[in-house]
Parts: C-alpha cells; structure tokens; sequence
C-alpha cells in the first residue's frame, strides 16, 4: 500500500474501525496486557486519538507503519503502532505506555 498523510491514514483507521477488519497481533495483545490495558481501551484510543508523527515505512515487511495515541481511562498516554493490510483492514501490531508529551 502506499504511503498515507496522517490525517487520510486517521480516516481509514476509523473506517476500519467501523466497517472493515481490525486484526491483532499476538504481540499486540500481548503488549496491553503487559502495560495494564485492554481492547476497550485501544479501542477509545483509535476512535478519539491523534496521529502525530509521520510514517514509518518498515523494510522487512514492506510496508508504512503509523501510531496513534491518546490518553486512555486510567490517565496513562498510549501508543498504538499498526498498519493496513487491505482496503478496509487494519492490523494492530503493538501498544505501549509512554510519558507524556
């Protein structure tokens, strides 16, 4: 797939969210769990959340990476790296707590 603007990769994120695939990686879930979160907190950080940095491409798999974050329920700021894996998929790769900006 080709490289989004962070607002057009917000808008299929969302879309995803609301009419496509949304598939987790095993890391993925495996990384909430170790920071003390849930879906349902990834989940309202991919409906109300921003993109801030641009994306990065990864070279082994061929593909842009792009990370939206927010602050979640319990105040803690959460990253969430995924990409998209067709025209209305998305594949969450991994999340992490982080200090805030």
């Amino acid at each position: 797939m080709d490289r989004l603007s962070k607002q057009d990769a917000l808008k299929k994120l969302r879309f995803c969210l609301e009419f496509g695939i949304v598939e987790q990686h095993p890391h993925f879930k495996k990384a909430l769990l170790e920071d003390g979160c849930d879906y349902n907190d990834a989940l309202m950080i991919m409906k109300r959340g921003s993109i801030y940095d641009e994306p990065e491409f990864d070279v082994r798999f061929q593909e842009w990476r792009y990370k939206i974050e927010g602050e979640e329920t319990e105040g803690r700021w959460l990253k969430i790296v995924f990409s998209f894996i067709e025209d209305d998929g998305t594949l969450l790769i991994t999340a992490f707590v982080v200090e805030r900006r």
